[in-house]
């Protein structure tokens, strides 16, 4: 009996897309797996992340703590990572000859700090299993036959699929297939970017860094704690990052004009900062205020908190008063902005948004509404926060949608 190979197509040539290419191709080598890149240069996200050093995953190995960086999707990773978690991709690259280390805030990066090590090996690896990679290919639109898929490509000849998977990030133009297709499109907006300030009297200060502040968005009842950095156009660092995430809808809604609420000490109250400084008031009467911090903060912020609390930066210690201690004390633990825009974060530029979760089986990947159609990374309705957390969403659902795809045509 003749034999009737079986193709699959795979629309998206970033992390996913691969990663989903490679592993249809290594569970099931007698099929075509095509995997169909619109630009000329693949995987240009990961050429980027991390400021080119590509963060692959963050150190978070337990399942029910990995969902908890998901502001959209959590509830619905939690069986994939079961299945494929960051200890997984570890492995994957381990065994695939790439090494990666842990930064102390979990990050996960190659040894090499190097990205273009992770696009290295994801091009042997898919090369190696067979995975064909057409670059500089546009889909033009896709219909559905009998249990097939036809694709009407740019500059190519239609391609007819037995399978189909769509990893085409938060573009418009992968929504626009899947719509045609039949699916819903959770409306997109920017996840993952630096609050824009433009009246703060902290912008000459740009590259001023704190450890771990809490900055809260009262409005939506958010909040986050960590490291915040300086900008000459507002606030970044991943404390602001993760808040802009969680707090992605919303900030769109208001047209990202709200106040933001920063605690420059983290979790201490008012009343715990003001009974710190006037202990240190008694402690160093004839220093200079400005001479000596009580706490974990950058010399030149704490000079400028005490300008913009109303005092004197040069004045003893023991020549300020109480009240005024007390309102440094506020502005130290709940300094307000107002937020006057949004400046994308590109290095690690997300979508919240995308395929309705309730139209997809995350099992699999599968969709609902058609048998042989897959979806993988961030076309999906789901985004993490900052640190590794949306590449490894790209790896798991990709293994998971590669898999179910060669076992689908079994």
């Amino acid at each position: 009996m003749e034999f009737s190979q079986k193709t699959v197509a795979i629309i998206g040539g970033g992390a996913a897309g691969f990663f989903a290419a490679i592993a249809c191709a290594e569970a099931l080598p007698e099929a075509r797996v095509i995997l169909i890149e619109k630009s000329a240069k693949p995987l240009a996200k990961v050429r980027v992340s991390g400021g080119g050093r590509c963060n692959v995953t963050h150190h978070c190995f337990e399942p029910s703590e990995l969902v908890t960086r998901y502001p959209r999707g959590h509830r619905e990773l939690r069986g994939p990572f079961h299945r494929f978690q960051p200890q997984d991709t570890v492995d994957w690259f381990s065994r695939h000859g790439v090494e990666l280390k842990t930064e102390c805030d979990g990050r996960m990066f190659p040894v090499t700090d190097d990205s273009e090590t992770i696009v290295s090996c994801l091009m042997e690896a898919a090369e190696e299993a067979g995975v064909e990679l057409w670059t500089q290919c546009a889909v033009e639109n896709i219909c559905a036959e009998g249990g097939t898929y036809v694709l009407a490509l740019a500059q190519r000849d239609d391609l007819r699929a037995d399978a189909l998977l769509l990893a085409t990030g938060g573009t418009r133009g992968g929504h626009a297939l899947a719509e045609d297709l039949g699916h819903s499109i959770v409306p997109t907006v920017p996840s993952l970017f630096t609050f824009n300030i433009p009246d703060s009297p902290l912008l000459d200060l740009a590259g001023v860094a704190v450890e771990s502040a809490t900055v809260a968005l009262p409005t939506a009842k958010l909040s986050e704690t960590g490291p915040l950095l300086l900008t000459h156009w507002g606030f970044s660092g991943p404390a602001i990052l993760k808040l802009s995430a969680w707090g992605a809808r919303h900030l769109h809604d208001c047209a990202y004009r709200t106040s933001v609420h920063i605690n420059w000490l983290g979790d201490m109250t008012v009343d715990a900062c003001a009974d710190a400084l006037r202990h240190y008031q008694a402690e160093h009467t004839r220093r200079q205020m400005e001479t000596i911090c009580p706490f974990n903060l950058p010399k030149r912020l704490w000079q400028r908190l005490i300008e913009v609390a109303g005092l004197t930066p040069t004045k003893r210690w023991y020549l300020e008063s109480q009240p005024n201690l007390r309102r440094l004390a506020q502005r130290l633990t709940d300094d307000v902005y107002r937020i006057s825009g949004k400046t994308t974060y590109k290095e690690e530029f997300v979508t919240c948004g995308g395929i309705a979760l309730k139209e997809v089986d995350l099992r699999t990947m599968q969709s609902k509404l058609h048998p042989g159609l897959f979806f993988a990374g961030e076309i999906l309705d789901i985004d993490g926060v900052t640190g590794g957390f949306n590449f490894q969403n790209a790896w798991t659902s990709g293994w998971v949608a590669g898999h179910a795809i060669a076992d689908s045509l079994l």
